[in-house]
């Protein structure tokens, strides 16, 4: 019974992947379509019709561990879904290019701040030894909103002129009932007792979730690094210098691999490798199919394998991948050749940082400081996602793709090796233990 109710909470929560995942990729079925619609260059196509969202990513992530923190996350969980259904509404209805940014930019918030929440949230219920496999469900639900995304595109891409109204505009079903299912949920015990001093709230609540006889414990580790751990504290001292660094590094790394750069321009990729539209959106669902099997195996690996055996797995991929993706665009190399490449390089991501990041940065800050932390690395993670994608138009018309995809190559070399020497193996411990070892205390 408490293993069912851990698993409807970690579910609910982690359906915020979902929403995350549809609204980034939905927009390129739409791409070439709002790009003709309004008329655009390059350039204003790419930075500000495509990539807005992208910035209100950014705003949610930098500053999403204010009501993270302040509210809770269960209210916050519940704002998440009204500002995708609200985006989800004004983009599909807007005839106005800047109106349309701004409505998209109101989503982007809410992939922000459910960025900083979802993995805060599920990591503080986990037990240690499944802490890995429930919170990368989050990333698994971002994986199935990317394949519905493409195939709701698909099948929507025919019926007109003002298909795109459609695509962007379906995303409201699912927001509103994300809403209401996190009405279900209670609120962390270990925000209720950092921030609240809500203890037999906090006890309450870990009788549903945890067996009888570990309670007292829990209670205690939460209570004793409560102690330690000063109101006054902050993530950019010098004590938590290593975890700091290992949220950027891990973020950083995600964006320079070009998966976001990939999957916002997937159809327009695959136009360019030879293939035909139908083709290429059905190549783009086939990306989505792949994504969703390899997280499905990461999750599976993550607490039985480790975070870091699974990072050195997806940077070989990338590695490979990426190579064979640039040599083909190099020697104009025809057919399925470069989706099949693509498809490697989305399994890579899938099983490596995609299964990884959310679970890692999750797990390195201590609890007073996680949304903080989440918030960090989050931030991270968006600014260089909004950046990356909103050149690629450009930079694939002035410099070409196999130049682009040999940079990504080159960084995930570099990511390879900060793997090697510097990401530690966080699988099985308890988030006091991790926030004491990491932590210059």
């Amino acid at each position: 019974m408490k293993k069912s109710k851990l698993l409807f909470f970690s579910i609910v929560v982690a359906l915020a992947g979902f929403l995350f995942g549809f609204d980034t990729v939905v927009i390129s079925g739409a791409d070439k379509q709002l790009q003709e619609f309004w008329q655009s260059s390059d350039l204003f196509h790419g930075l500000v019709v495509m990539s807005t969202a992208l910035w209100g990513t950014v705003v949610g992530a930098l500053f999403g561990y204010i009501p993270t923190n302040r509210l809770g996350r269960k209210k916050t969980l519940i704002s998440i879904g009204l500002l995708f259904f609200v985006s989800a509404l004004g983009s599909a209805l807007v005839s106005n290019s800047y109106v349309f940014a701004l409505f998209r930019f109101i989503g982007g918030l809410g992939i922000g701040v459910s960025t900083v929440v979802a993995p805060a949230y599920v990591s503080e219920i986990a037990p240690a030894k499944d802490r890995g496999k429930l919170v990368a469900m989050y990333q698994f639900n971002i994986v199935f909103g990317i394949l519905m995304a493409y195939i709701s595109n698909y099948f929507l891409k025919d019926i007109g002129a003002n298909a795109w109204r459609f695509m962007l505009g379906i995303e409201a079903i699912p927001a509103i009932i994300y809403a209401l299912l996190v009405l279900k949920i209670p609120e962390s015990p270990r925000w209720l007792i950092e921030y609240k001093n809500d203890k037999n709230k906090a006890i309450e609540i870990l009788k549903t979730i945890v067996p009888k006889e570990d309670i007292e414990k829990e209670i205690s580790e939460i209570e004793n690094k409560n102690v330690i751990e000063s109101s006054k504290d902050n993530i950019y001292m010098k004590k938590f210098r290593v975890p700091l660094m290992l949220a950027f590094f891990i973020a950083f790394f995600n964006q320079l691999s070009g998966i976001n750069a990939f999957l916002y321009y997937a159809p327009r990729i695959f136009e360019l490798a030879g293939l035909e539209e139908s083709t290429s959106f059905l190549s783009s669902i086939g990306i989505g199919l792949v994504n969703l099997v390899f997280t499905l195996i990461g999750i599976a690996l993550i607490d039985k394998f480790g975070r870091k055996k699974l990072m050195y797995i997806g940077s070989l991929g990338y590695i490979v991948s990426l190579a064979l993706v640039t040599l083909a665009f190099a020697f104009n190399w025809s057919g399925l050749s470069i989706p099949l490449f693509f498809f490697v390089f989305i399994a890579a991501h899938a099983v490596g940082q995609g299964a990884v990041i959310w679970v890692f940065i999750s797990e390195v800050f201590p609890t007073k400081l996680r949304a903080a932390g989440q918030s960090f690395g989050a931030s991270v993670h968006w600014i260089l996602a909004a950046c990356i994608p909103a050149f690629i138009p450009f930079l694939f018309s002035k410099i070409g793709p196999a130049v682009v995809f040999g940079f990504f190559c080159f960084m995930m070399i570099l990511q390879l090796i900060w793997v090697r020497f510097k990401m530690p193996e966080t699988k099985g411990k308890s988030l006091e233990d991790l926030a004491s070892k990491l932590s210059n205390n």
